[in-house]
């Protein structure tokens, strides 16, 4: 049976008659559950809680593994309960899983800023070359026009003085 404030939830392990409403009237409480501590605690009277199995009662899912970790299910069925064990990783492991993330965050990070560097110089080489071959270019075409200016002045003044 739930109780306790909203988010917040606690349970009771109660023994209850099947005919009544799930959160109604109940015979005796056999137990507690508080699911938020840590680790979560778990108190059940292992006697009352044999004796309505052995009464008959069935216990949920979630009740039978209440059950089942505090001993009572294997003294109702002598049925072993063996607890998975929570996959724990070595420091060593998990330290080389952050070394290589690291790793790689950083790779990527020195590889943008090369490839912004190399672009910026590329950039550079480009426009100083477009700039180079323009203003020789204009230099030329510049030098042509005075140099046809010059032979025309020279021209006329030629044949001025003939």
């Amino acid at each position: 049976m739930r109780m306790g404030k909203k988010k917040q939830p606690t349970y009771r392990v109660v023994a209850a008659d099947s005919r009544k409403a799930r959160n109604g009237r109940f015979i005796e409480v056999v137990g507690f559950y508080d699911p938020r501590q840590d680790p979560s605690i778990v108190d059940i009277e292992n006697e009352r809680a044999v004796h309505w199995l052995q009464h008959g009662a069935q216990p949920s899912e979630r009740v039978k593994k209440l059950l089942q970790i505090s001993g009572a299910w294997e003294t109702f069925s002598g049925e072993a309960f063996v607890s998975p064990e929570p996959s724990v990783k070595k420091k060593e492991e998990v330290a080389e899983e952050v070394a290589e993330e690291v790793a790689e965050e950083v790779a990527e990070e020195v590889a943008e800023e090369v490839a912004e560097e190399v672009a910026e110089e590329v950039v550079e080489e480009v426009a100083e070359e477009v700039v180079e071959e323009v203003v020789e270019e204009v230099v030329e075409e510049v030098v042509e026009e005075v140099v046809e200016e010059v032979v025309e002045e020279v021209v006329e003044e030629e044949e001025e003085n003939q």
